[in-house]
């Protein structure tokens, strides 16, 4: 292999498209004639506030982020929204509804309880995640402060094909492992976050799209650092934000616009999911976890049904060039992690590979 570039269907942090890493390479040292590495400047500058200012334009275009709200670039990855959403949203009636569909979303779930009345408006544990609730089976509360849910569940490999309906209750939505795969509605919710190291950026960034009016309602206790009146007040700005991944975002934005933008993506990243699962669908030794109607477009989740076939698949992969196709510990079997940085070539790669190993197994 040499010095080639490998692939890697990590589920983050993960690849990033190659034009931007060597684009960030070009600039490392001297960005745009500055005689500084963007790591180095400080975040007062002219220079960085324009990298700032324009990678928030661009979200905010390519995203279709309307009026009424902001876009705030944040730290402690999305595992710390799960203290910030209820610390700001709750004390509206003290109560929050929460869907639990996996891994993440039920760690939001017990955080909040610390904070309020939380109730559990449905869970897909009797079926070990491998599916998500319909609309029907939510258990609403009209007086909840908010619904919440996470969009796409990584380690199980199950994504919400619908926004759920709740009424006059404002809607929050962790999208860390699907933001920018798929045009989004952003109307519909109050608040939206994603953590960057799935299709944005390195780890380090945490993007939230915030309704305004939803901001100031904060518990008296909450931390100065997570108040989101207080990030939308200095812009993000109170302390040093995560300077270089909002850099890496923007160039990551460029190259999401040269892809047709997030109706562009959403064609390509269905494709090469559908690809994926259709050759699994048809092998005779592999099973796709996830049930259908509720598969994820980002990841992947397969198995063999033996523990031996699968190690030896995982083991195998790796001579043939791919990395971190093994499975989460919690589910074991093997995950692809198709963001969309991952190349069409390299899941057409991974078909063929399954293909064979079917045949020789």
């Amino acid at each position: 292999m040499g010095n080639a570039r490998v692939y890697n269907f990590s589920a983050g942090p993960s690849m990033l498209p190659l034009e931007v890493l060597e684009r960030a390479g070009a600039e490392i040292t001297n960005y745009q004639g500055s005689g500084m590495s963007v790591m180095e400047m400080s975040h007062r500058s002219k220079v960085f506030q324009k990298i700032f200012d324009d990678t928030q334009a661009k979200f905010r275009k390519l995203f279709r982020v309307p009026e009424g709200y902001k876009i705030l670039f944040l730290q402690g990855g999305a595992s710390s929204q799960f203290s910030m959403v209820p610390l700001n949203l709750i004390g509206a009636t003290g109560k929050a509804d929460y869907a639990v569909t996996g891994n993440f979303s039920n760690i939001a779930f017990k955080e909040a309880k610390k904070y309020g009345e939380i109730s559990l408006a449905c869970s897909s544990e009797d079926q070990n995640h491998t599916y998500i609730p319909t609309q029907d089976q939510l258990k609403l509360s009209p007086d909840a402060s908010y619904f919440y849910y996470c969009a796409n569940n990584t380690i199980y490999g199950t994504e919400w094909q619908y926004v759920p309906e709740t009424g006059d209750v404002p809607l929050v939505c962790d999208m860390s492992s699907d933001i920018l795969s798929r045009p989004v509605d952003v109307s519909k919710y109050g608040i939206i976050f994603a953590g960057a190291q799935k299709n944005m950026a390195p780890a380090g960034l945490t993007v939230v799209i915030i309704k305004e009016s939803l901001a100031g309602r904060e518990l008296p206790y909450t931390p100065l650092m997570m108040n989101y009146k207080t990030m939308i007040d200095k812009d993000s700005m109170y302390n040093t934000p995560p300077c270089w991944c909002i850099y890496i975002l923007g160039l990551v934005l460029d190259w999401l616009e040269s892809q047709g933008g997030v109706p562009g993506m959403e064609k390509i990243k269905h494709g090469k999911a559908q690809m994926l699962y259709d050759v699994i669908d048809d092998s005779r030794l592999f099973t796709c976890a996830a049930q259908p109607g509720s598969r994820s477009d980002m990841n992947v989740t397969f198995r063999t049904g033996s523990e031996e076939l699968d190690a030896k698949f995982v083991k195998e992969s790796i001579e043939a060039g791919f990395t971190n196709l093994k499975g989460h510990r919690l589910v074991g079997g093997m995950r692809a992690s198709i963001y969309n940085a991952m190349p069409v070539e390299g899941v057409e790669k991974l078909c063929e590979f399954i293909k064979k190993f079917d045949k020789e197994n």
